[in-house]
C-alpha cells in the first residue's frame, strides 16, 4: 500500500500559504508507517512545535492501473472517505526554504488519518461534495470539492502517468482552506457531507 498526496489542489489553500499555483498536480507520498492505526491517539512528534490539520478527500484504488485516462480513472475506484495529512509547518518551511524536499515534514509516522471508507455511490458526484474538520465541536475547515483545481478522475490520470496503482493504495486529494496548529487535548472529527467517518485525538 502507497499513499500518494497531492499539494496545493485548492486556490484559497494555496492563497493562505501564500505559495505560488501550480501548473500541474503537486504530488508527495507518505509510507504506509504514516498510518495512524483507528483508536490511537496522534502525538505530537517531538521535533515539531506547528503541527497542522488538513483535511482532505481520499480516495482507495480497487485494481491496478498505469497511464489511465481520466474517462476510464472512475472505473478505478469505488470507495472514498476524509482524512488529515498532518504537517509539521516549522519543518516544511526550513525545507522549502533550502529547496529540500518535505518528506521529514509530511511523511512522520501517525500523519496520515484515514477515516471510514464508504461507497462513492453514496454521493451523487465527487466533483461536488463538502468535507468538514471540527475541533473540539467547532468547525475549523469547511470545503467543497468543486473548488479542486484538478478533480479526482484528472489526478488519477496524472499519477499513474508516473506511478503504477495498486489495488488498496490511496489519494489525498488535496485540503481546503483553514488549515491550522493542533494542540495536545484537541478532539478531530471528519466529515464528508453528513457523515462522520473520523474521530482523533491530540496527544
Amino acid at each position: 500500500m502507497k499513499i500518494i498526496c497531492v499539494g496545493r489542489n485548492y486556490a484559497d489553500h494555496i492563497e493562505e500559504l501564500k505559495n505560488e499555483r501550480p501548473q500541474e498536480p503537486v504530488l508527495f507520498m507518505k509510507p504506509d508507517t504514516a498510518v495512524l492505526q483507528k483508536q490511537f491517539p496522534f502525538v505530537i512528534p517531538e521535533f515539531s512545535n506547528e503541527v497542522h490539520h488538513e483535511i482532505e478527500l481520499v480516495v482507495k484504488i480497487n485494481k491496478v492501473g498505469k497511464y489511465i485516462d481520466a474517462k476510464f480513472a472512475h472505473k478505478y475506484y469505488d470507495e472514498v472517505t476524509v482524512g488529515i495529512d498532518f504537517t509539521a509547518r516549522d519543518l516544511q518551511d526550513k525545507l522549502k526554504a533550502k529547496g529540500l524536499p518535505w518528506e521529514k515534514a509530511k511523511a512522520f509516522d501517525g500523519s496520515a488519518v484515514i477515516g471510514d471508507f464508504v461507497p462513492k455511490t453514496d454521493f451523487e458526484s465527487l466533483d461536488n461534495v463538502n468535507l468538514q474538520l471540527t475541533s473540539n465541536g467547532n468547525i475549523v475547515q469547511n470545503g467543497n470539492t468543486q473548488s479542486m483545481l484538478w478533480k479526482v478522475d484528472e489526478l488519477i490520470a496524472e499519477i499513474s502517468q508516473y506511478f503504477t496503482l495498486k489495488t488498496g493504495d490511496v489519494i489525498f486529494t488535496g485540503t481546503p482552506k483553514g488549515v491550522a496548529k493542533v494542540s495536545p487535548g484537541d478532539v478531530l472529527e471528519g466529515f464528508l457531507e453528513d457523515k462522520k467517518l473520523f474521530k482523533v485525538q491530540v496527544k
